[in-house]
């Protein structure tokens, strides 16, 4: 059950979500983009709770139907795009999942929101596909790009959409989370702060390695 207030670093990013919940001035479409590891489902998950809670803060509040819904994966406004093939999201994903859905209002929130993961994985003619979408899409409609790699993109989806780019997470940061929420000895955080390169994701999987 976390929060934005749990999430390590990354505070420009948090920042510029809360602001956009509470003035009202939510993008149509997003681009989160960073290297695997770097939080980037995270923040989607928790900007699309936000946005669906109930409540209408700046934070899920993890009490209402809709929070409750998020946390088990069952929310029906929140979309989480899959691909069959292991390196390539096709157009037909794309037309299924979201071309085909997006015309059906909200069952019971204010937003529809659909997050891609390894958006950067969309063949050419997939893209050309959410492009339309993109372009013109409902009221309601939200889509999150999450990429590792935003070059891959097309200019024409890039240009469409806001970005936001994950820096890296100052170290000291890391240290402390990797000893006070995963109860790893500072020696050793030390050691998977600095191997880690800013990327808290890399850290936990280095201090939780046996081989490390």
């Amino acid at each position: 059950m976390s929060g934005f207030k749990d999430v390590v670093g990354h505070s420009e990013i948090i920042q510029y979500i809360q602001n956009a919940v509470t003035e009202d001035k939510v993008s149509h479409a997003y681009i989160l983009n960073g290297e695997k590891g770097s939080g980037k489902k995270m923040l989607a998950g928790l900007f699309a709770q936000t946005l669906q809670c109930e409540k209408g803060g700046t934070e899920p509040c993890y009490e209402c139907h809709s929070c409750k819904q998020a946390v088990s994966g069952n929310h029906p406004d929140i979309i989480w795009v899959t691909h069959e093939k292991p390196n390539s999201i096709s157009v037909d994903d794309i037309r299924v999942q979201i071309n085909g859905d997006i015309q059906v209002k909200p069952y019971n929130g204010k937003y529809k929101i659909y997050i891609v993961p390894d958006a950067d994985m969309m063949t050419v003619q997939a893209q050309n596909a959410l492009l339309k979408t993109i372009e013109e899409p409902p009221a309601y409609a939200i889509i999150m790009l999450l990429t590792a790699n935003e070059g891959m993109l097309l200019p024409t989806i890039k240009s469409r959409c806001v970005t936001l780019t994950m820096k890296p997470v100052p170290l000291p940061l890391i240290r402390q989370y990797l000893m006070e929420e995963l109860q790893i000895p500072d020696y050793r955080a030390d050691i998977c702060a600095a191997f880690s390169q800013g990327n808290v994701g890399k850290a936990k999987r280095l201090a939780l390695s046996d081989s490390f």
